[in-house]
């Protein structure tokens, strides 16, 4: 399954399928998510999300129109609403892994703003130590947009995407952008599996997903870490010879299990 198809309960689930995206006029800011949530607890309601965004200026905007802007901004790209369950179980991981908070900001960016899965394949295909080419970004966007967009825009998209992947530490270099290697966590790997399980994957399909390769992830590595996060309690896991079975009891509810696996 691909996202151009996204079933109707991957929707159901937080995941976006479409013409265009948040990155269109933003960066995935990084610094900005995790400023609110360490200002709110798991649990917040996006009445709480509002409050502090807007009403107590907590990331120092401006304007009341930049505060505004900035929330529906970051509401289109994360949701900030515990009751998709892509959000709630991103947030319940959130703080789990500090180290992990970029990567688990970057999966769940690429399941909602089909811009940034648009640059994907040019960024993770670009060796390690080899510069991310400008170029090559600006022609996935267009491809992808089929001619929709001009050049200025398409630049802005690239400048934007591109910091997300610097952000989530995929490039390093302000100028030069150059591809480095991250290092996949339990906590990641299991919201990877997660994203590819809502997706329709099952059994070691899930190792290769494409949200496994966004943590740089091949199969033997992302199959330790998901071993790791069983011993965690993230996940169930039964595995043997060909078998790889994974459940999500402890992320998703007895209805959201259901719908994942169509019996809803």
């Amino acid at each position: 399954m691909t996202f151009n198809s996204v079933s109707e309960h991957a929707a159901e689930f937080g995941l976006i399928a479409g013409p265009s995206g948040p990155h269109s006029s933003r960066t995935m800011t990084l610094e900005d998510v995790r400023q609110i949530f360490d200002a709110l607890p798991a649990d917040a309601e996006f009445a709480d999300y509002h409050r502090v965004v807007v009403d107590e200026n907590l990331l120092g905007k401006s304007t009341d129109s930049n505060r505004k802007g900035t929330l529906r901004r970051l509401r289109e790209l994360y949701s900030l609403d515990k009751s998709v369950p892509l959000f709630r179980v991103f947030r319940s991981l959130w703080d789990l892994d500090e180290s992990g908070q970029p990567l688990l900001a970057i999966l769940i960016a690429y399941a909602r703003d089909p811009l940034l899965r648009s640059t994907a394949t040019t960024v993770l295909e670009t060796p390690d130590g080899m510069e991310l080419m400008r170029q090559s970004v600006c022609s996935s966007i267009d491809d992808f947009t089929n001619g929709r967009m001009g050049e200025s825009t398409i630049d802005k998209v690239a400048r934007n995407t591109s910091s997300s992947w610097s952000q989530s530490g995929h490039l390093v270099g302000r100028v030069r952008k150059v591809r480095t290697q991250v290092d996949a966590t339990p906590v990641t790997v299991t919201f990877a599996l997660l994203l590819g399980y809502v997706m329709g994957l099952r059994g070691k399909k899930l190792l290769s997903s494409e949200f496994m390769r966004l943590l740089d992830a091949p199969e033997d590595i992302a199959l330790a870490r998901a071993i790791d996060a069983r011993r965690l309690g993230l996940i169930s896991l039964r595995g043997a010879q060909d078998i790889f079975d994974v459940g999500f009891g402890a992320l998703l509810t007895e209805r959201e299990l259901r719908i994942a696996n169509g019996t809803n």
